[in-house]
């Protein structure tokens, strides 16, 4: 078997021997086509990987890193140097600072390519002017590749005096670029799209391809790419999910367990006509290496644990807050104006689900055609990141699960201590406009509270006689919850009494692993306005 990588430098996946999902089709129909593209894409998803690709074929040429790959055979272009700048590397809150650095790589650059006629400037804006301009005297083209873009500025994003400094500048120095002759390519890449640089300006010559379906799936991986380039893995998987060698794996298994992991991990959509979805590269990566190493297949949340909060939603998070309700019903839609995904200003006053999309959070679930759009969370990994985030800022960091004894209520508390924990989880919502009004909405709100204490817990589980509401397990107790949602005391009797004969007769929570202690509860919300509790429960 090839190994797995998650290296954002194409060259050691050639020299590593590491399994590289082949899209250089995408990037020959980009290069035919396009001389001056920017590319928005969440983190760890692989737009760092393909500006590296890109910048491997122009300056290095098709042998030997690409053989085997679809363009090895049609890319017939010359060499050029490739000037590189990753901003994530540079200052970001000392302009002064970051001029002077840049200053020096692009008077670097020139030396190492021997740019006759250079003059460094005293500004960044000058130098690149200067070296743009002695290249074309000699007739000389060279590509650039800047990544992350917008670093400095999602950086800055609670300082406007800082912030403004930087985008004035970058305002400046892309425009500096503008229909130079001696560029011969231009990728740029970033998080956000934000209308108050340049680069999106009307007159501007760089292309946005960020939503263009012609490239929607260039970075991220396809079903059909998975089973493809993966499917060593793929089987391994299966065996252990099966319990079987990996010779009796069936294709059942197999679409089996990519169905598994297009619950987690699939469902990113950047096609403007909302036809084409991705996987998280990243998450499709870690969780093959995961499985190796450990044995066993384990759907983790690594997308957001690789590095947590995206910075820009930290740095947002600290003057803004996020309505844990607007997003705890795992299939809702949210319709914002189309006008405001495509256009956005300025992260000052980007609209809050725009920026939510942008980093990862949520995505296209519809297409662009018309004035309103909608979006959503495109799967279970971000499902539960998403509601542990929002659970730690709903709850102001007052997660508790201890009683007056010290004891863990979740761990080893008895259904009393349980009760009043749920209690106490509802009635830490505001009562005015209160938000509680399903089943659904009960279910998401503990899974939120519980989550956010570091619980292992999953919503809406199947089983093979039904669909258990909540699950949470630890390491010696797996409790079963089946809520009901009822208006009145008469309406709560009943339901308690139609919850506990649902656990009985589809044997909720008998599935492996086996734990020491199998805790199942029926428990009834009571949504009359006067009382607003848990009012019915029982242990079945």
């Amino acid at each position: 078997m090839r190994k797995l990588g998650n290296s954002e430098s194409f060259e050691k996946f050639y020299l590593n021997n590491q399994i590289y999902v082949d899209k250089t089709e995408y990037i020959y129909n980009l290069l035919e086509t396009e001389e001056r593209v920017f590319i928005s894409r969440p983190r760890r998803f692989g737009k760092s990987l393909t500006l590296d690709t890109i910048g491997t074929l122009f300056g290095k040429g098709v042998d030997p890193y690409f053989k085997g790959t679809w363009i090895y055979d049609k890319w017939k272009d010359t060499t050029y140097p490739v000037f590189r700048l990753n901003l994530i590397e540079y200052p970001k809150s000392d302009l002064t600072e970051f001029k002077r650095r840049l200053i020096k790589d692009i008077s670097n650059f020139a030396r190492l390519n021997k740019v006759e006629n250079y003059v460094e400037d005293e500004s960044p804006t000058g130098s690149l002017k200067s070296l743009l301009e002695s290249l074309a005297m000699k007739g000389r083209m060279i590509v650039i590749l800047i990544d992350e873009y917008d670093c400095q500025l999602t950086a800055n994003i609670n300082d406007k005096e800082v912030y403004d400094s930087f985008q004035e500048f970058l305002r400046e120095f892309y425009g500096t670029i503008k229909g130079k002759f001696a560029i011969k390519f231009l990728g740029i890449t970033g998080v956000t799209r934000l209308k108050d640089v340049s680069i999106f300006s009307v007159g501007s010559d760089i292309t946005d391809i960020t939503n263009d379906s012609s490239f929607s799936q260039m970075i991220g991986f396809t079903r059909d790419e998975i089973k493809k380039y993966y499917i060593d893995y793929l089987k391994l998987a299966a065996s252990y999910e099966n319990n079987c060698s990996v010779d009796d794996v069936t294709d059942d298994m197999l679409e089996s367990m990519l169905d598994m992991m297009a619950q987690n991990y699939d469902g990113y959509c950047f096609d403007e006509d909302y036809e084409k979805k991705v996987f998280c590269t990243w998450s499709v990566n870690t969780f093959f290496q995961t499985m190796v190493r450990k044995k066993k297949v384990q759907f983790g949340e690594y997308w957001y644990y690789n590095g947590g909060l995206p910075s820009i939603l930290v740095n947002y998070l600290k003057t803004h807050k996020l309505n844990l309700f607007d997003y705890l019903e795992k299939g809702k839609f949210i319709p914002i104006a189309t006008n405001d995904f495509k256009n956005p200003t300025s992260l000052t006053s980007i609209n809050q689900n725009v920026l939510m999309c942008q980093t990862g959070y949520l995505t296209l679930r519809s297409n662009l055609k018309y004035s309103e759009m909608l979006l959503g969370i495109p799967n279970g990994e971000i499902y539960k990141a998403l509601t542990s985030l929002l659970a730690a800022k709903f709850f102001e960091g007052k997660i508790k699960v201890f009683n007056k004894k010290g004891i863990n209520i979740i761990e080893e508390g008895s259904i009393d201590d349980i009760d009043s924990l749920l209690n106490t989880i509802v009635n830490s919502v505001p009562y005015d406009n209160y938000p509680i009004t399903s089943e659904a909405m009960v279910q998401c709100l503990i899974m939120a509270y519980l989550r956010g204490a570091g619980f292992d817990v999953l919503s809406e589980v199947h089983e093979a006689k039904g669909r258990a509401d909540l699950i949470v397990n630890t390491d010696n107790r797996r409790i079963v919850f089946e809520f009901k949602y009822a208006q009145n005391e008469t309406e709560a009797k009943a339901k308690l009494s139609e919850a506990v004969e649902q656990i009985k007769t589809r044997d909720y929570g008998n599935i492996l692993p086996k734990k020491n202690e199998l805790l199942r509860i029926a428990a009834v919300f009571n949504a009359d306005p006067k009382v607003r509790a848990f009012t019915e429960y029982q242990q079945v």
